[in-house]
C-alpha cells in the first residue's frame, strides 16, 4: 500500500469515528481530554487515591498519574489489536474491488491509534505542567516504548486477521482475552499489593514491561529496563515472522474466503 493511500485510510478513520456529529473530526481532540479529565477528577478528587511513591508534594494526583501513564498505552496497544483482528472482514468489499496489499492493510489502524495516543499523551503533559510535575528529557524515550508497543500489536492483529478470515469466533475471542490481560496487567493496581509470587510471573507478560517502561519514565525519571524491552522487541518480530509466513501459505485462500 502506498503512503497517500494509507494516510487517506488514516485520515477516513478519524473522521469515520464521530461521522454524522457536529464536531466531526473535534471529537479526536475533545475524546481524549474527557477520558483524561475524568481519569483524573475521579480519581484525584472523588476517590481521592494516592499513591506515595511520587512524594507528599503530589500526593493528590499521583494515583491518577499513574494510571494514565499506562491506560494511554494500554488502549492504544487494545485498540490496535481488536480492530486489526476484524481487519479483512470489515473491509472485504474494498479488497474484493480493488487489488490492495493485504499485509499493510492493518497500517491504518496503527497510524489511527497513534495520532490518539499523541493526542492524549499532549494534553497528559500539559496536565503535568499545570501541576508542576517533572516533564524531563526522559519522555524523548517514549517514542522508541511506543514503536516496539505497536510492532508488538500489529503482530498479533496480523496474526488475529488471518485466523478471522477462516475462524468466525475469533474477534470474539480476542475481545475476551484482551479484557482478561487488561486485569492481568496492574495499570489500575499496583504490584505490590500482591504476593511476591505473583509478581514474579510479571516479569512474563510483555504489556507489564511496556507499562512498567513508561512509568519508568514518566513517573520515575529513569531509563527503562532495556533487558525486558528486547525481550518484547524479539516476541514481537518471532510472531510477525509466523504470522507473514501463515499468510504466505494462505494469502490466496483468504482472497478467495474474504
Amino acid at each position: 500500500m502506498n503512503l497517500p493511500l494509507l494516510l487517506s485510510f488514516t485520515r477516513q478513520d478519524l473522521i469515520d469515528r464521530y461521522s454524522g456529529s457536529i464536531l466531526g473530526g473535534a471529537w479526536s481532540f475533545i475524546m481524549p481530554l474527557v477520558n483524561m479529565l475524568i481519569f483524573i477528577l475521579v480519581f484525584s478528587r472523588i476517590m481521592g487515591a494516592r499513591l506515595e511513591a511520587l512524594g507528599q508534594e503530589f500526593s493528590e494526583y499521583s494515583y491518577s498519574i499513574y494510571l494514565v501513564a499506562g491506560m494511554l498505552a494500554w488502549n492504544a496497544f487494545a485498540n490496535t489489536v481488536q480492530r486489526a483482528t476484524n481487519i479483512y472482514r470489515e473491509k472485504a468489499g474494498l479488497i474484493g474491488k480493488v487489488k490492495i496489499s493485504l499485509i499493510s492493510l492493518p497500517f491504518y489502524i496503527l497510524l489511527t491509534e497513534s495520532v490518539i495516543y499523541l493526542i492524549s499523551l499532549v494534553f497528559f503533559a500539559v496536565f503535568l505542567m499545570l501541576i508542576d510535575f517533572p516533564v524531563d528529557h526522559f519522555w524523548l524515550l517514549i517514542p522508541v516504548i511506543f514503536v516496539i508497543q505497536q510492532l508488538f500489536a500489529y503482530a498479533l492483529g496480523f496474526m488475529m486477521a488471518i485466523i478471522n478470515v477462516f475462524v468466525h469466533d475469533t474477534r470474539e475471542l480476542v475481545t475476551v482475552i484482551v479484557q482478561l490481560w487488561f486485569w492481568l496487567t496492574p495499570i489500575v493496581y499496583v504490584t505490590n499489593i500482591l504476593p511476591d509470587s505473583v509478581q514474579t510471573m510479571f516479569n512474563f507478560n510483555p504489556m507489564y514491561i511496556l507499562i512498567q517502561a513508561y512509568r519508568d519514565l514518566i513517573l520515575y525519571h529513569r531509563g527503562p529496563s532495556p533487558e525486558g524491552l528486547f525481550w518484547v522487541l524479539l516476541l514481537g518480530l518471532i510472531i510477525l515472522s509466523l504470522a507473514l509466513f501463515l499468510f504466505k501459505k494462505l494469502e490466496r485462500d483468504i482472497r478467495d474466503f474474504i
